[in-house]
């Protein structure tokens, strides 16, 4: 069934909660495809009541372009959710009914966590992300919430934003989804022409060079050489590589023992950003 105002929603997930069910969130941007399916299929296995919302959310967009581009395909997003989950709730909200007149975002302080990589890229998305997933957990009344490692810095700061807010709601990790040749699953993918899906595996490939690497190179290293490696390839544009402490994101330059590292790429082909990441 399809909700398209939240008071509509809450009520009826209100009365659900008092009887006792359990609720998982699944908040998507729509343009669904199996990296989503995988978040929705463990939200089903953890919960009496599945919630998908699909609400390309103004304030997480710097850039009007990119908004506009995005692809929307609520119909078809629908009927790929029923093939896995015919009895799960969509939320499919207007901007209006989200924000009413008032289309800001919140303020938030993540510490360090929103200053680097997509936050000194995109200034001001992680408040926007911040603020839609507050209130979509103030209307769905979630017990647990399911978000892809693909978005990893997005997955860390939803956390800080539950720990600083004291939400009762479990943030669950999932990992990234691939298809057969490596290439992360996204919704932009859609706007890629179908030899540039194939030819854009050269991003996973380079991720697993750049891990081989990283056991016997300093960071600095790995980083130059992935640099040099796109500077060759005339069809894809580095944004940025870099390499981070997993739990703080801050960027390193030597490795210490018993730290968890990531490696974080962005890289536009065909005028599409695409991101990726990777533990090392």
């Amino acid at each position: 069934m399809i909700y398209t105002e939240q008071n509509v929603l809450h009520n009826t997930l209100q009365s659900l909660k008092n009887q006792g069910k359990t609720i998982g969130l699944v908040p998507t941007m729509g343009a669904l495809h199996n990296g989503h399916l995988s978040l929705v299929k463990k939200a089903k296995e953890e919960n009496d009541i599945t919630v998908v919302s699909i609400f390309v959310n103004p304030t997480q967009f710097n850039n009007p372009t990119d908004l506009e581009r995005y692809p929307r395909t609520l119909e078809a997003d629908a009927a790929l959710l029923a093939t896995v989950a015919p009895d799960l709730l969509i939320f499919a909200p207007t901007v209006a009914d989200i924000y009413g007149s008032d289309v800001s975002s919140e303020s938030f302080d993540f510490g360090q966590l929103d200053k680097e990589m997509e936050g000194s890229s995109r200034p001001g998305h992680f408040d926007g992300v911040g603020t839609i997933v507050n209130k979509l957990f103030e209307i769905v009344l979630p017990d647990r919430a399911y978000f892809g490692e693909k978005d990893y810095q997005q997955l860390l700061i939803i956390k800080k934003m539950v720990e600083q807010k004291g939400l009762p709601v479990t943030i669950v990790p999932c990992a990234i989804v691939r298809n057969e040749e490596g290439l992360a699953l996204s919704s932009r993918n859609a706007l890629l022409s179908e030899e540039m899906k194939k030819r854009a595996t050269f991003i996973y490939r380079t991720l697993m060079a750049a891990k081989e690497r990283f056991a016997t190179h300093t960071p600095t290293e790995v980083e130059a050489w992935v640099k040099e490696v796109f500077a060759k390839e005339s069809d894809f544009s580095l944004e940025y590589f870099t390499i981070t402490d997993a739990d703080t994101l801050q960027h390193i330059t030597k490795k210490e023992g018993g730290k968890n590292y990531r490696a974080f790429i962005v890289v536009h082909a065909e005028g599409v950003r695409l991101i990726d990441n990777m533990s090392m």
